[in-house]
């Protein structure tokens, strides 16, 4: 096995000592030299943890302790033949994780020796364990997300006639349901600020009329759950105010607010939609039979463990819902 690309002859043994201990301890490089009786013979940037000051040549023991010493005397008593390999990787208290590597070598006219390093991998395994946990949420919220997407399409074919008429009420929900998401990934699955969530779902239908709706909220950063069912509804909110109401002209004819409040319950957040209906409208047959029946009723508030109540009186269309602040996972 060539372990260096040239040296010069009758001259390495002195000056590659010096050499590459330096170099070692330059790259902050850990290793252990270990003779054939298992002595220690050189130690190169030891990690903080087992750094100290030695006046004899120290031992496994003296270094980590009598518990990893012997764990590594054992490692060590199964290398047998030059080319040997054996690994050992330890969680310490604090959740500090070290991979010992150790290989026997054979140094002509010297006999067999073991050369251990020592890496700190505690970053390393951190990075996995959250791409794990990350990917485990991924997968969770894929499948919720699928649910949703399942959900509506069954909700938008059971209240529609014909396939245009479905198709465009599906991609309108499926467009809803993509700008919650939007959000709620750019927080890095936090949540979604709820006046930016209303804006987002709202402002695409009424841009020839940016005045139309008024928004009144407490800073309120919605789950992710929440930030979700809330934009479905948002969404069926304003576009069956396109149809019963003038939010399409008026200006301040939709009223939009959020707030916190405190219950005996806890903390609960009350999200309210009041618009008033042209005067051509009677009685809004769609809209009341949407919400009996779909997302504002029965789908929103079951999700986010809350409660809805709507109103048509007096000319005027009201929707309240009511969930706790964390709403649910």
């Amino acid at each position: 096995m060539k372990r260096l690309s040239w040296v010069e002859p009758g001259e390495i043994d002195a000056l590659a000592r010096d050499f590459f201990i330096h170099a070692l301890v330059d790259m902050g490089a850990c290793y252990i030299l270990y003779d054939q009786s298992g002595l220690c013979i050189c130690i190169t940037s030891l990690p903080p943890r087992w750094q100290g000051r030695y006046t004899e040549r120290p031992t496994d023991r003296d270094l980590f302790g009598p518990e990893l010493a012997a764990r590594l005397e054992t490692l060590r008593a199964g290398l047998v033949n030059p080319g040997d390999k054996a690994d050992l990787e330890i969680a310490i208290a604090d959740e500090n994780i070290y991979e010992f590597r150790s290989h026997m070598v054979a140094i002509p006219g010297q006999g067999n020796y073991v050369i251990m390093s020592i890496s700190d991998r505690t970053e390393e395994r951190q990075r996995a364990k959250t791409l794990h946990s990350l990917l485990l949420e991924v997968s969770h919220r894929s499948k919720n997300l699928l649910a949703i997407v399942q959900g509506i399409a069954s909700h938008t074919a059971r209240f529609t006639g014909n396939l245009d008429e479905f198709l465009a009420k599906f991609r309108g929900r499926l467009y809803a349901l993509a700008q919650s998401q939007d959000l709620v990934t750019a927080s890095s699955w936090r949540g979604a600020d709820f006046l930016e969530l209303a804006k987002a779902q709202i402002s695409r239908y009424i841009a020839s009329n940016p005045e139309a709706v008024t928004f009144e909220s407490d800073p309120i950063n919605l789950t992710p759950n929440a930030a979700t069912h809330l934009g479905l509804a948002l969404h069926e909110l304003v576009v069956n105010a396109i149809t019963n109401s003038d939010i399409l002209a008026e200006k301040n004819s939709v009223r939009v607010q959020c707030h916190r409040v405190d219950t005996p319950e806890g903390q609960r957040i009350i999200f309210r939609w009041a618009e008033q209906l042209r005067p051509d409208i009677v009685q809004p047959s769609d809209w009341t039979q949407h919400f009996s029946s779909t997302v504002l009723q029965r789908i929103v508030p079951a999700a986010l463990g809350g409660y809805a109540v709507n109103r048509v009186e007096d000319n005027n269309i009201s929707y309240e819902l009511t969930f706790p602040l964390e709403g649910r996972s």
